[in-house]
């Protein structure tokens, strides 16, 4: 595949390290590629959310998403406008679905490509089949969640069950930060598999 002559020193660098993730099937690219872009994805998302807990959740929740879809970028243009792109939108999602309130939103932001993005949120409350839904969703990811090996379910379980923060789950586990983070991140891409698995979505 040839790389556009257009792309930054930069952008030709993330390609190669793409390819070396997608072909290779190299950890360390996959690693290379999170610390380039982490700091600057989590400001993206927390732009939006202001909630840090939520834009951290979020940041890994992009890169999980991105990681997937690793195998359809092209080198058309930059890696870094994909993947923000796949931030922004994952992100419009989570307010839409949360509810926030965040008229401030309306007068819209500019990323760091420079690209204007105006969002609108739909603000209405859940009716009662939503609320059931919303339910049966919350049984799904338990027993989705209980299939997970023992170090993995405890995280799991102390961020989203008993809503701790990652300083919170660090202290009580005795575990780095990073380790956390990298654990919930591989947490939620076993989550993924098993739902492939059995064909439901949450």
């Amino acid at each position: 595949m040839e790389v556009n002559p257009n792309l930054s020193e930069k952008a030709q660098y993330d390609y190669a390290l793409v390819l070396r993730a997608t072909k290779e099937k190299d950890q360390k690219a996959y690693a290379e590629l999170m610390q380039r872009y982490e700091g600057a994805i989590f400001h993206l998302i927390n732009r939006m959310v202001f909630s840090q807990d939520d834009a951290e959740d979020l940041t890994i929740e992009t890169f999980t998403k991105a990681f997937k879809k690793l195998p359809q970028y092209t080198p058309a243009f930059a890696f870094s406008t994909w993947l923000f792109k796949i931030a922004s939108n994952h992100t419009i999602d989570f307010i839409r679905k949360k509810r926030i309130n965040a008229l401030s939103l309306d007068r819209g932001f500019t990323n760091e490509d420079g690209d204007r993005m105006e969002i609108s949120v739909k603000d209405d409350g859940l009716d009662p089949m939503e609320a059931l839904q919303k339910q049966e969703r919350v049984e799904k990811m338990r027993e989705v969640v209980a299939q997970l090996k023992d170090r993995y379910r405890r995280l799991v379980e102390l961020r989203y069950f008993e809503e701790r923060s990652y300083e919170e789950i660090s202290e009580e586990l005795d575990l780095p930060l990073g380790t956390v983070k990298a654990q919930l991140f591989r947490a939620r891409d076993m989550m993924a598999k098993i739902l492939e698995t059995s064909r439901e979505t949450i």
